[in-house]
Parts: C-alpha cells; structure tokens; sequence
C-alpha cells in the first residue's frame, strides 16, 4: 500500500479518533458508552496504521503523527490507578528494600570511594593543616579561622533550629540528587561528588584534630550521621547503577538500560527523601542540643541499624 491510498483511506477514522481524544481531557469517563466503544475500535485501528507504517514508511511525517495519535490514546484508555495508600505501602514494605539489595554491590563502592579519600583528606591535613587549602581552595579559610579561633561552627542557636533543619534538610537532597544526577555524565559527576565530599569531611576532621577538637564534630554527626550518610551512598550507588547500565547495555540498547535501570534508581531516590527529612530534622535539633553525647549516639545506633535492618532483612 502506498502512503497516499493509506492517508485517503483511514484519514476519517484518525480524525474522528482526535476529535474523541480532545473530548475526554484525559479522562475517559467523560465519554459516553457508545463512544468509548468507539474510540476503543478506532484505536486499534490506528495502532495497526502505526505498524504498517512503521514497518513500510519509518521516516514518514504520517508515522510520527500516528505515534503520537495512538500514545494518546493509550495513555486515556490504560491510564494508571490513582496513587494510593496501598500502593505506598507496597512500595516501603517490599520494592523498596528489594531494589535497595539489588544496588548493594554499587552502593558499596560509593561508600569506598567517600571512605578513601575521607581517610587520606584526615591524615593529610592533621599532619600538615595548610594542605586543607591545596585540598579545598580558598573558600575554606573562613572556616579554618573559626576554628583557629577555638570555635565549632556546628552549634545552632535553638531559636533558629527550625531554619537551619529546613537549610540542611534541602542541601542533603541536594547532594542526593546530584550524586544521582552525575550518571548521565558516565558516572564521572558521580564519582566527583563521593570523592570530594569525602575528601572535605576528611579534611575539615584531620583539621579539628590537629587543634584537639575533634570530639565536637564528632558528638555533633553522632545522631544524624549513621541515616544521612547510607542514604547518600545509597544516591551515589544509583548513579553508579545507572551509569554502568550507560557504559556496558549488555543485550539492550544504550537507551534501553539507560530506561530500565534510571526507573529503578529514580524510585530509590525518592523513596529515600522521607530517610532525609528525618535526618535533617534529627540534624537540626538534636545534634546542636545540649543533650548528653551518649543519647546522641543511641539516636544514631538506634536509627542506623533500624534502617539497615529493613532494608536488609524485610
């Protein structure tokens, strides 16, 4: 069949089919009976149109508006259940943990590559404190006066707790999302974000214990640390996944794994949003609090093993 006698001949039936699409605004229930019979008929017909065209007229302009015609269609005929409760709870009870173990073997080797270079950054520093600007440039001079000065920066004035969880709490999802985000890039963006970060907390401690303070920052990430931290190796194993799926598809196309492993990723990541919220909060109030360091660290136990434990065993 040529393109011409195909257009003559089903033109009508995509038209009218068009026509339909635009009456429900996405929702097929503001069809009558007789015409959700109809648009179901007429959508057949279009995605056999598709196929032969597809097959006989790929580059065609005909097939790419058949494409878009029956996707529409689809997405009104098999539009997803609303989300539900149920569905969420499914979600946090079984798929979560479940892809979370499937990510292990990534997840992993984003905590080796944050751990390394924390573990060189503090050696490096404590031994000779002034590499820290050759580590981290110039920025970090503020800081390094702080604590020459004697001080932490790390104590929240208690009326301005609820600001500084909300501050810390979106930074966090920030570097999530960024360690994630870094997987387009081959996972090179990732790598930088677990080597630097690394690298800068390793550092900021090798400084606090060339001047015997240490033990304050350390008291301070004791309560929040255990959470925050697994969740963002967690975010940077997804872009690890993903990345790998990138640079070696196996059988699937590059588009193809890039589709199948960034679905999994991107429901790691936001399922992970909730862990955040908690421990931003826990960062903004219980860390700066004057409450004993032992309390501080049973919070970070307690919380580090329950969510190792559910993802772990559940």
């Amino acid at each position: 069949m040529q393109i011409d006698q195909l257009i003559e001949k089903e033109k009508a039936g995509w038209q009218r089919l068009e026509a339909l699409n635009a009456r429900t605004r996405g929702n097929a229930e503001a069809l009558s009976e007789a015409e959700l019979y109809e648009l179901g008929r007429l959508y057949q017909i279009a995605a056999s149109d598709l196929a032969l065209a597809q097959r006989d007229f790929p580059s065609h302009q005909i097939t790419r508006y058949l494409n878009q015609l029956v996707g529409r269609t689809h997405a009104i005929l098999y539009r997803e259940e609303p989300l539900r409760w149920q569905q969420i709870s499914h979600f946090y009870r079984v798929l979560f943990p479940q892809m979370y173990r499937r990510l292990l073997p990534y997840t992993a080797a984003a905590f080796v590559l944050f751990l390394l270079p924390a573990l060189i950054g503090f050696f490096v520093v404590w031994q000779t404190p002034d590499t820290i600007y050759t580590l981290l440039g110039q920025e970090i001079a503020s800081l390094v006066h702080t604590v020459e000065d004697g001080k932490l920066w790390t104590d929240i004035a208690p009326s301005v707790r609820s600001s500084a969880a909300a501050t810390i709490l979106t930074n966090n999802i920030g570097v999530m999302f960024y360690a994630f985000a870094g997987s387009l890039t081959g996972g090179l963006f990732t790598l930088y974000i677990l080597l630097f970060n690394g690298l800068s907390l390793g550092a900021i401690f090798g400084l606090l214990q060339f001047h015997g303070m240490s033990p304050g920052l350390a008291e301070f990430v004791l309560a929040h640390g255990p959470v925050e931290l697994s969740v963002i190796f967690l975010a940077g194993g997804c872009g690890l996944f993903v990345a790998d799926g990138l640079l070696r598809p196996g059988l699937l196309t590059r588009q193809a794994a890039l589709v199948e492993r960034a679905k999994i990723a991107v429901q790691l990541i936001l399922g992970s949003v909730p862990l955040l919220i908690g421990a931003g909060l826990i960062e903004g109030f219980i860390s700066p609090s004057g409450l004993p360091w032992i309390v501080k660290a049973l919070v970070g136990l307690a919380t580090g093993v329950a969510l190792h434990k559910y993802w772990l065993s559940s």
